[in-house]
């Protein structure tokens, strides 16, 4: 974290700093969607994505295609509210910006607008080429998700890891090179096999940012509920386990709950008492 001397203020990580990150020390970035998870990461993180993930982790969706504007606004908004060092990304939800590259910006500037983050990130690379361009030029920075897209989930069969053939190899390449060269200022590279994801993080200017990727990346991202054992079903391979929050709220639930019934709680400590003047 950086502050000013003599003074207390946060300074918060710039589009600058995230673009000189690149062959350095590696960026830290996880997903937040409230204001509360927010504030504990802050300090930690030089970036925090907003991620249409919210639509399985926060909602309890199949997936991520029902995910609205109305929502990744919502959580944009609590999300800077407590994020006042790391650098901010909402997602452009499903069918928000694909139609054409005018819908894109429209949305685009509603998102920024509405929950004054720094940047978005939208899936695809070549074949968002011009959307990537249009929005650069109005001042309005993109990260460009490759590799295992969520919201082709349905499109493609399931979540399917890329880079396993010369021909997908090929496409990876070109669509980080074609998004670089619209403008793009980072990539974030999902479930792709790890010699691929370094081959596409050498060959590019811009830095790429790994979930299911390489070490060689320059920086790592996760998704907050999976590394803190909060979602309990089904834990992607590359989401290591940091904590199991999710068996301790369990416990403190049946704990709380056996109080409750026992009647020992709330005990003298946690009621109000009126105190007898005499």
């Amino acid at each position: 974290m950086t502050q000013n001397e003599n003074t207390t203020e946060i300074q918060r990580v710039s589009l600058a700093d995230v673009m000189a990150s690149k062959n350095k020390t590696p960026l830290v970035c996880l997903t937040a969607y409230t204001t509360p998870m927010a504030k504990i990461i802050d300090q930690y993180c030089d970036v925090i994505l907003v991620g249409d993930s919210l639509g399985m982790v926060v909602y309890g969706m199949d997936n991520t295609l029902g995910v609205t504007m109305d929502m990744m606004i919502n959580h944009g908004k609590a999300v800077m509210r407590g994020a006042k060092h790391a650098f901010v990304i909402v997602d452009m939800p499903y069918g928000s910006y694909e139609e054409s590259p005018q819908q894109a910006l429209q949305n685009a500037r509603k998102i920024i607008g509405e929950t004054g983050a720094q940047a978005l990130k939208l899936e695809g690379g070549a074949d968002m080429a011009e959307t990537i361009k249009l929005l650069h030029e109005h001042d309005i920075p993109v990260m460009a998700h490759i590799g295992l897209k969520p919201q082709h989930v349905e499109k493609e069969g399931g979540y399917r890891v890329k880079g396993k053939t010369n021909e997908q190899i090929s496409d990876l390449i070109n669509d980080a090179l074609q998004a670089e060269k619209a403008g793009a200022f980072s990539l974030l590279i999902e479930g792709t096999i790890e010699d691929v994801a370094e081959n596409i993080t050498n060959s590019v200017s811009i830095p790429t940012v790994g979930i299911g990727a390489s070490p060689a990346c320059d920086g790592q991202i996760l998704v907050i509920d999976d590394m803190l054992g909060m979602i309990r079903e089904h834990r992607p391979k590359f989401a290591k386990l940091y904590a199991n929050i999710g068996d301790q709220i369990e416990d403190a639930a049946k704990t709380y709950a056996e109080e409750v019934q026992a009647r020992t709680f709330p005990s003298a400590e946690f009621t109000y008492h009126t105190k007898v003047k005499r």
